[in-house]
């Protein structure tokens, strides 16, 4: 399996994240010579329906640092571009120390037994129903 794609939320608008974490964070994986994506904000481009989301959602495994793990999902979803439950991991900068959430985000493959939140098949949003 290829590496996941790293995308890193600054939580620009909602500022709910410590400030703190937040720059250590991007601080890491700036240092860490690896590529990665950094957005202002995802709660912004799910609201535009952004189709970077679609592009990220469709490359295959994804390593999200932002909030937590179902409203980043939903935020994908909400979209148009839902997550692969087997391949995406949320790591959670709400919950997580800053040296955690760094550390996470450059452990190779996806961890599920950390505490930062990996979505799975049972939080996968389903199709809306017609029956009311």
């Amino acid at each position: 399996m290829k590496p996941p794609i790293l995308l890193y939320c600054h939580c620009q608008y909602a500022q709910v994240i410590a400030d703190e974490v937040k720059r250590a964070t991007l601080q890491r994986l700036s240092d860490s010579g690896q590529p990665f994506e950094a957005v202002p904000d995802l709660c912004e481009l799910s609201a535009r329906r952004d189709p970077a989301l679609a592009r990220i959602a469709a490359a295959g495994p994804v390593k999200i640092a932002a909030c937590f793990p179902r409203v980043v999902k939903w935020l994908f979803h909400s979209a148009g571009a839902p997550l692969s439950a087997e391949h995406t991991e949320i790591v959670n900068m709400r919950v997580l120390a800053a040296e955690q959430a760094g550390d996470t985000m450059l452990n190779p493959g996806l961890s599920a037994n950390l505490p930062s939140g990996k979505v799975t098949v049972a939080d996968t949003p389903a199709p809306p129903t017609t029956e009311r």
